[in-house]
């Protein structure tokens, strides 16, 4: 009698177990339509809620346009800024242009600030474009321009929000590449939406949808630099002599800063080098100031190649100076080229970063975007700024005349130019920097050691 209630009992809770299990799954099912629907949901409260940037006392909408809020919205808003989770989504290029003067360089790795690229994401958090942590951005860079270099090319890539739904709903990532018109017209302008918030000396200056295999660093298939200076007494035909050694595949180890630990390929192609005479002239009017500063043109060295080492282009600048004030032969870049003639680089000085602009990177088939009201903004804004610099470049001319001297000496500069050359030392007689075999060595019994160490460690 008790083996029948026993094998009843059993009986009853493995029903029971059946019943459970078979209502979990209908729950599990019912949760991950729920949890569907949701990420799609896209709400009237929520759309206005994202669909705007809080700058101080005023809100900026979707298509750049200002409103005013009082204190209590405001503050409602103010705490609602940041990245959002779960919101459509899109692949797109941004084209930027940043004066580098204020900022230490591009990259925000060094962890100081600002860097152009720091200032790039807070605009990016405060307008609420960003889905998700820049690690889920899928964030890519063209270049990494250092401390004080500017740029009016450089391309970042990333996925950012989008007024669109994907082709297909259940991938974020099936996108129609497609830029016609009704589609631009339904899209958040890029462009006037970040330029509203951004720095004055950092504007994006246009979009462009993109696959999500694309790469802002590997796709990129070439950048051009540009390097102003003024002529002064510059031998221009030796430096254009000179230049156009740098032509074609060389390793550039003597033209750079070294990096042994990550970097293991010097050899880099150059697809141009140019010498070429700017639009600008500067304005003299004073007699002695034209005699103080003869051949005042400005000029500039144009570079474009597939990619480039740390430091290349103001080392390989910093060497056609050289050239250009007579102190070193054209003949001197084959010799610096030439790697196992001269394995280790002769010590000089980089030239200054100011001048030099990162001027565009070029990509097969991306053709960047941007609204006739957004261009109007940019163009305004950079005309306000060259106002403004044109009016401190008269204000330096004037102090400049006030200081001039009541005679001038015509000997002064020729005088500097023979100082200058009589304590010039040869670039290949200067003592030179530890060949990549060298820091390669040392590096390597680094790593042993530490190696080493750990193993008595333990």
């Amino acid at each position: 009698m008790s083996t029948s209630l026993d094998t009843d009992s059993v009986d009853a809770l493995r029903s029971q177990i059946d019943s459970l299990r078979m209502r979990i799954n209908e729950l599990e099912v019912q949760n991950a339509k729920l949890s569907s629907q949701l990420s799609r949901c896209s709400c009237q409260k929520m759309e206005d809620e994202i669909s705007c940037v809080v700058e101080g006392g005023s809100v900026v909408d979707g298509n750049g346009e200002s409103m005013k809020l009082d204190k209590k919205t405001r503050k409602k808003k103010d705490c609602k800024t940041g990245i959002l989770e779960h919101h459509p989504r899109r692949y797109v290029a941004l084209r930027l242009m940043y004066f580098g003067q204020r900022f230490y360089g591009f990259a925000s790795e060094a962890q100081m600030d600002p860097t152009v690229e720091s200032e790039i994401f807070k605009a990016l958090e405060k307008t609420r474009l960003l889905v998700g942590d820049k690690k889920k951005s899928q964030y890519s860079r063209c270049g990494r321009t250092d401390k004080g270099v500017s740029s009016f090319g450089q391309v970042i890539s990333l996925f950012l929000r989008s007024n669109l739904q994907p082709k297909n709903t259940d991938d974020a990532n099936s996108w129609e590449l497609s830029i016609e018109r009704d589609v631009l017209d339904a899209e958040i302008d890029y462009v006037r939406v970040l330029n509203r918030v951004l720095p004055k000396d950092i504007r994006v200056t246009g979009w462009c949808p993109v696959p999500i295999d694309f790469s802002a660093r590997f796709s990129c298939m070439s950048r051009e630099y540009k390097y102003f200076f003024w002529r002064d007494n510059l031998d221009i035909r030796a430096m254009e002599s000179a230049g156009q050694k740098f032509v074609g595949d060389h390793d550039f180890r003597n033209f750079c800063k070294m990096d042994a630990f990550n970097v293991h390929n010097y050899k880099r192609h150059i697809t141009s080098f140019e010498l070429s005479p700017c639009d600008k002239r500067l304005i003299l009017v004073d007699v002695f100031l034209r005699s103080l500063l003869e051949s005042n043109e400005l000029w500039c060295f144009k570079i474009k190649g597939s990619a480039f080492l740390w430091h290349q282009v103001r080392c390989m600048i910093a060497v056609m100076f050289m050239v250009g004030q007579g102190l070193e032969s054209p003949n001197v870049i084959d010799a610096l080229l030439d790697t196992d003639g001269t394995p280790r680089k002769p010590q000089y000085t980089m030239a200054p970063e100011m001048p030099l602009v990162l001027q565009s990177c070029e990509f097969e088939g991306v053709r960047f975007i941007c609204s006739s009201d957004a261009r109007q903004a940019l163009h305004l804004h950079l005309e306000d700024a060259y106002r403004t610099y044109e009016l401190q470049a008269a204000m330096t001319h004037e102090a400049l005349l006030s200081c001039l001297p009541q005679e001038h000496d015509q000997s002064l500069s020729s005088a500097k130019q023979k100082k200058k050359a009589a304590s010039h030392i040869s670039l290949m007689s200067r003592p030179t920097e530890p060949s990549y075999e060298e820091r390669r060595a040392k590096l390597n019994l680094k790593q042993e050691v530490c190696e080493l160490s750990d193993d008595q460690s333990m």
